[in-house]
């Protein structure tokens, strides 16, 4: 589904049913150098048992146009204007990684328009090294597979794990290369990749955001996750007064734990 927002074609992946704006409404948002594609088993289930279905593409990532938006906020601002677009008044918003904190941030500019908030691999602060930045600016490839080998656990090192003919690390990698070369079309000499982790390691807003957050809030979170590790949302959680579930994954529990994830999703969206 294609829709414009603030002048500019974004796209959104409705779970294989048409978009209703009638419907309670959940808008999925990926995290750094991801797209929508990270969400399809739950976007399918949500858009077949009766849910409208955003599963976004940020600005300046994959099918949405850019550029991408400079920081959290702008991204959050984003998010709420795609919501006016789509005409959509409330939502539920399950957010990974970095579209936890853009899903956070929204629900504290927007209290009344967010009824339920997931977040998904999240922490707060959301901190970067000097080492992975550096990385990201002088060697994109490098250090997304450094990034790889952070965020898959060692529980689904296998080709074939989670099923047959699955392969995490390969898959992950490819997304994150096709994501990067889109952003580059999309703005020419842009690398998203390194802007999604500046724009993590810069957000400072989280607990100034979680006073203003008026719903039900769930974390899922891997228990291997290295990347924001569970230890990372004990002040946030607490300020949130927020639901935890820990799944048996690392910083990727979409794809290493989809049943769970799915199962935990459902729980906290009933």
């Amino acid at each position: 589904m294609k829709i414009t927002v603030e002048g500019r074609e974004a796209y959104a992946y409705t779970g294989g049913k048409p978009f209703d704006a009638a419907l309670p409404c959940v808008v999925f948002l990926h995290g750094a150098a991801n797209d929508h594609s990270g969400y399809t088993l739950l976007a399918r289930w949500f858009a077949h048992h009766g849910f409208g279905v955003l599963a976004v593409d940020l600005p300046g990532h994959a099918r949405s146009a850019g550029p991408a938006q400079p920081d959290v906020r702008g991204y959050a601002q984003w998010l709420l204007a795609l919501l006016d677009s789509a005409g959509v008044r409330q939502a539920a918003l399950v957010g990974h990684s970095m579209g936890s904190l853009i899903a956070l941030e929204a629900a504290g500019l927007a209290p009344a328009r967010v009824s339920r908030l997931v977040l998904i691999g999240t922490a707060y602060p959301m901190k970067v090294s000097d080492a992975l930045l550096a990385t990201a600016r002088d060697k994109p490839l490098a250090a997304m597979a450094m990034v790889n080998g952070w965020s898959i656990a060692t529980l689904a090192t296998k080709p074939g794990f989670p099923g047959p003919g699955n392969w995490l690390h390969g898959s992950a990698m490819a997304l994150m290369r096709r994501v990067q070369a889109a952003g580059t079309a999309n703005d020419p000499g842009s690398n998203v990749f390194l802007h999604g982790f500046q724009v993590c390691n810069a957000y400072q807003g989280g607990m100034e955001a979680a006073a203003r957050v008026a719903c039900p809030v769930t974390m899922v979170l891997g228990r291997h996750d290295i990347m924001t590790p569970p230890r990372a949302t004990r002040e946030l959680a607490a300020a949130l007064k927020a639901r935890v579930v820990h799944v048996r994954s690392g910083h990727h529990p979409l794809a290493e734990a989809p049943d769970e994830t799915l199962a935990a999703v459902r729980e906290a969206l009933a």
